[in-house]
């Protein structure tokens, strides 16, 4: 593996990589609180959970899709250092509504009626703070990192993510939704602290303007940034794929759980756990295969891998023997089912398979445009990934009003990964193209 992990202990990198790992501890602490309360506390039917997990997911993405143009022109335009210290502000007074909201929950006050539209206020909110932080934190690495570093600090910060967003789903499952409230305001100030450490990060010279902020035009701009060169459009398709790839099995993970592996919210949280731990695994597995080298000749074969883990998922999980007792398995139960290994180790497959696929794409993008517009080719990225997740949570909703099982809605999930692992290829192909004409340089 390439020496990355000495970046953790630079000023260039740590207080980033902290700011952004706090980030996501956070937004997965509050997330995972709210959606395992309702569905295990509030609902008792697969349908209602099942639509308030989609719901949930759809009103978090929902900012990405309209603001990610804002997101993207703020960053290349305004000291990246400076926005995060503005960014990580208003995530205290976001967590202070949203803590407010599981406080009303847990004591049954007015649940439908005023906790859980605080709840999604609060969740729209968080996600408003991580389209302003995405582009952000992909874009400052060039900034701050030599070429040769991006890959390996990429790695870092996605397994950094995973591992915080493993750290938030254990402990949203683990303590009581009340504390929960008290942690997300806690997290948010230490967040906006470590921010504050960030290096300046003036922007670069670029043909930024005026901000345009009609959400319309601004986003047509923004995605006819990226499509000017056909291997970083390619890309953004290819992650924004993969993305409504994971939304579809995130919604699903919930429900699954406790309507046909019959387990307890101790057990949903484990498994929204090990897909984090699978993603950071790949993550830094795959600057080691690659070498440092920024290329997309692995996709292809990583999304495929990714496929054939969701389609043994699939196959377990049909086979799956209910719980005879009329109760949820908790986690000791559930790890002393017969099947239980063989489903948590083809979930780690789906995910680290799925980390060795996206994080390359993630380099190959950020260093690919130049630095003045890598804010915006990151934004009009995210932008499309919220789109592609969006309507993969429609396509969930849709199934599910359909009458189709959870279980079998699985397979949609493994046909996506075809897709996904056609687009890698024709990127790959698209990259070399690049390579070699950059190599030859321009015609005599």
């Amino acid at each position: 593996m390439q020496a990355s992990f000495h970046l953790l202990n630079k000023r260039r990198f740590l207080p980033l990589f902290a700011t952004q790992s706090l980030g996501a501890f956070n937004d997965n602490l509050y997330k995972t609180a709210m959606v395992l309360f309702v569905v295990y506390g509030v609902f008792s039917d697969p349908e209602s959970e099942t639509l308030f997990s989609a719901v949930a997911t759809g009103v978090f993405v929902l900012p990405f899709f309209l603001f990610s143009a804002l997101s993207g022109q703020f960053a290349d335009a305004r000291d990246k250092a400076g926005l995060i210290r503005i960014i990580k502000a208003c995530e205290i007074a976001i967590m202070i509504a949203g803590g407010l909201g599981l406080v009303l929950a847990w004591l049954g006050i007015a649940v439908m009626s005023a906790a859980i539209p605080l709840l999604l206020l609060a969740l729209f909110a968080m996600g408003v703070h991580s389209t302003f932080f995405g582009p952000i934190k992909y874009a400052i690495l060039p900034q701050h990192l030599a070429h040769d570093e991006v890959l390996g600090g990429t790695g870092l910060v996605e397994a950094g993510t995973y591992i915080a967003i493993l750290i938030g789903t254990i402990v949203a499952g683990i303590i009581p939704v009340e504390a929960a409230a008290g942690a997300v305001i806690v997290t948010a100030l230490i967040g906006y602290v470590i921010g504050r450490q960030v290096p300046p990060a003036p922007p670069e010279p670029s043909d930024i303007g005026r901000i345009d902020f009609n959400l319309w035009t601004s986003s047509r701009d923004l995605v006819a940034l990226v499509r000017k060169t056909r291997a970083v459009w390619l890309a953004v398709v290819a992650i924004s794929f993969f993305w409504s790839i994971g939304t579809v099995l995130f919604i699903q993970f919930p429900p699954l759980v406790k309507n046909v592996l019959t387990g307890d919210k101790t057990v949903a949280s484990l498994f929204l756990a090990i897909f984090s731990i699978g993603i950071a695994i790949g993550s830094v597995a795959i600057n080691r295969l690659l070498e440092g080298k920024v290329s997309a000749r692995f996709a292809p074969a990583c999304v495929l891998a990714m496929g054939g883990f969701v389609l043994l998922f699939y196959l377990v999980c049909h086979g799956w023997e209910v719980s005879q007792t009329g109760r949820l398995y908790d986690i000791p139960d559930f790890l002393a089912h017969p099947d239980s290994w063989a489903v948590v180790l083809t979930l780690l497959g789906i995910a680290t398979a799925g980390g060795m696929f996206v994080v390359p794409l993630y380099a190959f993008l950020t260093t690919t445009v130049p630095k003045s517009e890598t804010a915006r080719a990151v934004a009009a990225n995210n932008l499309v990934n919220s789109g592609a997740m969006v309507l993969g949570s429609v396509v969930t909703f849709a199934l599910s009003a359909a009458g189709i099982a959870i279980t079998e809605q699985l397979l949609l999930s493994g046909v996506m990964c075809l897709v996904s692992a056609w687009l890698a290829h024709r990127l790959h192909l698209a990259s070399a193209d690049m390579v070699l004409r950059d190599a030859e340089g321009p015609m005599l």
